[in-house]
């Protein structure tokens, strides 16, 4: 008889609200022998934030602004939690002593500084927010070495090259070959995208994601950042990225090595696997409630070549990646606005990588940027786009 030992993880996820984090809090309701939630944040739904607090019972709870941290701190008066606001409560919450792995769950910009704060005070990063890689991967990347800090994916596609890679020798890694469901538009011309409708790029075929990621993998543009990621998590160059169209969502992506041999992670499109995986590695759990592949039904996985001439998202990341720079910062900021601006009704939908290349263009190079200089270029492109119209000032 064997007794297995378990360690229990204290974890703070940023984003709680969200849907990566409402699925890390099913991970951690599935194992609550394994996963503590110590620390909760989110934006301004202090309604489904309260009830996650009663439920997990977090030591600390942080949102946006101080006057919802305010009302949150009423609502919770009969609980033991500690309510924190805005860019201090993140990163006070990203630093406890007792912490572990910081679930990286937030959306946009605003996850790079908590991000970098954690790392320095060595916790395990499970690595959600896209920008965090993109804007500032030349720093957060060595800086992880340097702690000793472990970057963990949660991005199905990074996860599933990362599961490939266990025990493999990174040296012999030839080429990454990265899939895309080609979103709900694949096979689509150009001309047939121009009256595109909110409600229609928000249908995707395979996954259920938030609206900004729906959207952007409706443009591509989100395939273009998962480039930008993957440089460097696995420290590749970008001539050694490849985009291959997987229709079923079945691969979620592969790793070629030089000898021609080529391993897949497979599984159905379930984001919990990728999530679970980040908070217990190594250990593989079964995921509750996930559906698992049924080869019999299987009928066929198909690949495609990704038509960069239509989505010419994914051919601007590309172009900015090699760049490098700040024009991440800047592809990713304009992305932002116009995916904004595409869900108010303000832009169409082939407006958006319009924005993005104009910003590009636009915005003045500075080589190696620290945290302030990626955030002024964030500025910077909100400033030349202008978010109530069409046109560029």
């Amino acid at each position: 008889m064997f007794l297995r030992i378990i360690a229990m993880k204290n974890i703070t996820v940023l984003g709680s609200t969200g849907s990566i984090g409402t699925q890390t809090l099913q991970v951690a309701r599935a194992y609550p022998e394994e996963i503590k939630i110590t620390a909760l944040a989110a934006g301004r739904n202090i309604t489904l934030l309260e009830r996650q607090i009663r439920e997990f019972h977090p030591a600390y709870a942080v949102v946006w602004d101080e006057a919802d941290a305010a009302a949150l701190r009423e609502r919770t008066g009969d609980l033991k939690v500690e309510i924190l606001a805005g860019m201090e409560g993140l990163i006070a919450v990203s630093t406890l002593n007792e912490i572990h792995t910081v679930v990286t769950a937030i959306v946009g910009m605003i996850g790079i500084r908590p991000t970098l704060a954690a790392i320095r005070a060595h916790k395990d990063i499970a690595l959600a927010n896209k920008e965090t890689l993109v804007c500032a991967g030349h720093i957060i990347m060595p800086l992880a070495e340097e702690m000793g800090v472990r970057i963990l994916p949660v991005d199905s596609e990074h996860s599933a090259i990362f599961q490939c890679l266990q025990g493999q020798n990174r040296k012999e890694v030839h080429k990454l070959l990265l899939t895309a469901s080609g979103g709900p538009f694949r096979g689509r011309k150009k001309e047939e995208l121009k009256n595109i409708q909110a409600k229609d790029a928000l249908k995707h075929p395979n996954w259920a994601m938030g609206a900004k990621i729906t959207i952007d993998s409706s443009t591509m543009v989100n395939k273009g950042l998962e480039v930008m990621e993957a440089k460097w998590l696995f420290g590749v160059d970008y001539d050694d990225i490849q985009v291959v169209i997987q229709p079923q969502s079945i691969i979620h992506s592969m790793v070629e090595f030089r000898d021609g041999a080529v391993l897949a992670q497979l599984g159905t499109p379930d984001m919990k696997l990728p999530i679970q995986y980040a908070l217990l590695y190594p250990h593989r759990r079964p995921v509750d409630g996930s559906r698992r592949l049924d080869f019999g039904s299987l009928t066929k996985i198909t690949f495609e070549t990704p038509d960069m001439d239509t989505f010419t998202g994914l051919k601007l990341a590309y172009a900015a990646g090699r760049a490098g720079g700040n024009l991440p910062t800047a592809f990713n900021a304009a992305n932002e606005k116009a995916v904004a601006a595409f869900l108010s009704g303000q832009i169409s939908f082939l407006e958006i990588t319009e924005w993005i290349e104009r910003a590009c263009e636009k915005i003045p190079f500075v080589d190696h940027p620290d945290v302030n200089q990626i955030l002024d270029t964030q500025r910077r492109v909100n400033e030349l786009l202008k978010t109530g119209g069409k046109q560029f000032e």
